[in-house]
């Protein structure tokens, strides 16, 4: 599924997977085209086979089975994992139309992602000193459901966020997960939710419009 948004964003939801490297070649692309002015912002929610994926600050030490590829990411972080169950969400805007300010992009998206778990019915959080989107597991303690990971180029946003619907969780124990050893993973399906694809970009959708606003507005002290 194609849309153009109202804020002339194209939106785009795939059914089926894509090979990361490919997708990070259309990425690379898309992201030189938004800079020169030829073509559109874009929000692209997509899923991939399983893959390891090395951001900047990558450790080998927490490479601990690589029983998938793994594929130099160019974005900020260290390792993660994504796979099939896993909704990726790519996002490609402007900052240069949107106050050039990084951290602010972060935390919007950050805030983006928590208020669309809430409408779905898992309460999440930030948490200090460790990037992520956080929630309490079904053992009470608290745990990963979705990794953060962006970089900026020309001033225009790459990567971004994904969040665990209904992966295979043993496969994130090849890897340390972005760095953190002492918290677990987990997933909708893990706390109970089934939630097909389709309706977790809808409700991402419903909530893109408090996403632009909360990023335009600068309003990044909020908690």
């Amino acid at each position: 599924m194609s849309a153009q948004h109202p804020a002339n964003i194209e939106w785009r939801s795939e059914s089926g997977q894509i090979a990361y490297r490919d997708a990070l070649a259309a990425m690379e692309k898309r992201n030189r085209a938004i800079s020169e002015g030829s073509t559109s912002e874009m929000v692209w929610l997509l899923e991939h086979p399983p893959v390891y994926t090395a951001g900047t600050s990558a450790d080998g030490a927490e490479l601990l089975d690589p029983r998938f590829e793994v594929v130099e990411a160019g974005r900020g972080g260290r390792y993660t994992y994504h796979g099939p169950g896993q909704r990726v969400g790519y996002v490609m805007l402007d900052l240069k139309e949107r106050g050039r300010d990084v951290r602010c992009f972060v935390h919007s998206l950050e805030g983006w992602v928590i208020a669309t778990l809430a409408d779905i019915g898992v309460e999440c959080w930030r948490s200090d000193g460790r990037i992520g989107i956080w929630t309490r597991d079904v053992d009470g303690g608290e745990a990963k459901i979705g990794a953060i990971g962006v970089r900026v180029r020309r001033w225009v946003t790459m990567h971004g966020f994904s969040v665990n619907l209904a992966p295979d969780l043993t496969h994130f124990t090849g890897i340390v997960p972005c760095g953190i050893e002492e918290f677990g993973v987990t997933s909708l399906a893990r706390l109970g939710i089934d939630l097909a694809p389709e309706a977790f970009d809808e409700a991402l959708h419903a909530r893109f419009g408090d996403f632009l606003a909360a990023l335009e507005g600068k309003a990044c002290a909020l908690p």
